[in-house]
């Protein structure tokens, strides 16, 4: 039978070493996208993060393709809304393709789409890069929107064609 010292520093020990354990793992991790912008018809299969760095040359790549198709003009995405984008991704399966609908939006086709009757808001975020609306083929949008309301890491609604994920304060519709 075992003592109680040795069950308790045996129990230290585990405590001790598992945040360092956790540490270490997410310094490691890797980080890519299989993206595919409806829009422009580009596609874009890319690791952005390598060992926890983040490859500056390959956002560009990102931002690119999440450029706002309606007059081209292009803005950084937030890099924690890419990694969400990524965790969701990676739940479902690492290899998926993710259908971009929307990332940057400028405010000229913002104001475009509330003229039309599209029900954006007039401060959208994503007009500073920090929404993306999306799909992910074969997976439901009851699926993918559950899983990233489990990250509890912004905005998520869910609509008749797409999910939204921000990366502002956490609220669901």
């Amino acid at each position: 039978m075992i003592s109680r010292r040795n069950f308790l520093k045996a129990s230290f020990a585990i405590a001790a070493s598992y945040p360092l354990r956790s540490v270490f793992a997410y310094t490691n991790t890797d980080r890519s996208l299989h993206l595919y912008n409806i829009h422009t018809q580009e596609r874009l299969a890319i690791e952005y993060c390598a060992s926890g760095i983040y490859d500056s040359d390959a956002i560009n790549k990102i931002n690119y393709l999440m450029r706002c198709h309606y007059t081209n003009q292009v803005v950084s995405m937030d890099v924690k809304l890419l990694d969400l984008l990524c965790d969701i991704k990676d739940t479902v399966g690492r290899n998926k393709e993710i259908h971009i609908i929307s990332g940057y939006r400028s405010h000229a086709y913002n104001e475009y789409l509330r003229s039309i009757g599209r029900k954006v808001v007039k401060n959208s975020l994503h007009l500073y890069g920090l929404a993306i609306d999306f799909l992910i083929p074969c997976v439901s949008f009851d699926e993918l929107s559950k899983i990233a309301k489990s990250f509890s890491a912004g905005g998520v609604g869910k609509y008749s064609e797409f999910v939204h994920i921000d990366v502002g304060r956490v609220r669901y519709w």
